[in-house]
């Protein structure tokens, strides 16, 4: 094959738990996962040299250098075989830069993906999943996608059953929010509480069973009213205005709204199809209509 092609979803974190601070600076997570129907496509077509071009959506926020989290992925599996690592990556973005909705980690694991047919390598998912957690929390879940609690810090996964489709809505900011400072301001909101930021000071994150239990039972009403996410006050600390967008999507007539992951993205669960179309037109400012599950990073024809 001369070019591979893989399709990767989005994602939003329905519950988010996070621990106290550890001493190598991450937190433990309890985070269950949704794949969503908001895509990145990466292509790894055969080169001379390793570079990286992007269209789409928010483009001038991707760097097109090492940094870039798909080229981190493709040199990692480069290395991890002895070859180097010869492959023009091309990324199409819909997914929101910055967003809260894993656009990077997706397009890591669709360069992984594509990397590896492309080359021939034939590695098993385990190997692949293995790399994902080296180069990211996120990386995992989207080459699995569907739904899944992940621990640690977020890259341990074990897969949820769902037993229908959810429908959201999801009003992507102007600008995005740098997830280490939430992170930093989620832990100074904690000390400004008087409770303490470390591991001895916040309870272990654990799963919300009830959460599980809608997403077995494909019932929105359930989910809506077991929705939580750790870093949601502080991305509005840090951005104010997401309060008021927040408000806006549930008077709109969503069941419940969150911020997706560390933001600055907003989350509308919706009771159908139909709401969530109706959601998204009230919303306005290009506000965005997905399905969930989704399927993992796919290979397309």
């Amino acid at each position: 094959m001369n070019a591979v092609t893989v399709r990767v979803p989005a994602k939003v974190n329905v519950q988010l738990a996070v621990g106290g601070r550890r001493p190598d600076g991450f937190h433990d997570l309890a985070s269950v996962f949704l794949a969503v129907g908001l895509y990145d496509r990466v292509t790894a077509t055969a080169a001379g040299e390793l570079r990286v071009t992007a269209e789409g959506r928010d483009v001038a926020g991707i760097p097109l250098d090492g940094s870039n989290l798909a080229v981190r992925a493709a040199v990692a599996l480069a290395a991890r075989h002895g070859i180097e690592p010869k492959v023009r990556l091309h990324i199409e973005k819909d997914i929101p830069v910055a967003g809260g909705m894993a656009g990077g980690s997706a397009d890591a694991a669709g360069a992984l993906l594509a990397c590896d047919a492309l080359w021939g390598l034939g590695s098993s998912r385990d190997e692949l999943l293995a790399l994902c957690a080296e180069l990211g929390s996120d990386v995992p879940f989207s080459l699995l996608g569907g739904a899944a609690l992940g621990v640690g810090r977020g890259e341990v996964l074990t897969g949820l059953e769902v037993g229908g489709a959810f429908h959201w809505v999801f009003a992507v900011a102007d600008a995005g929010l740098s997830t280490p400072a939430v992170y930093a301001e989620c832990d100074r909101l904690r000390r400004a509480a008087g409770g303490g930021d470390s591991v001895s000071d916040v309870p272990e994150p654990v799963v919300d069973p009830a959460l599980v239990a809608a997403l077995r039972d494909g019932d929105p009403y359930a989910l809506a009213g077991v929705l939580a996410n750790d870093l949601q006050a502080a991305a509005v600390s840090l951005r104010p205005g997401l309060a008021a967008t927040l408000a806006s999507g549930r008077e709109a007539g969503a069941l419940a709204s969150l911020v997706s992951g560390s933001g600055p993205t907003c989350a509308f669960l919706a009771p159908d199809a139909d709401s969530a179309g109706k959601i998204a037109a009230t919303l306005g400012g290009g506000a965005r209509v997905a399905p969930s599950p989704a399927p993992g990073a796919t290979l397309l024809p």
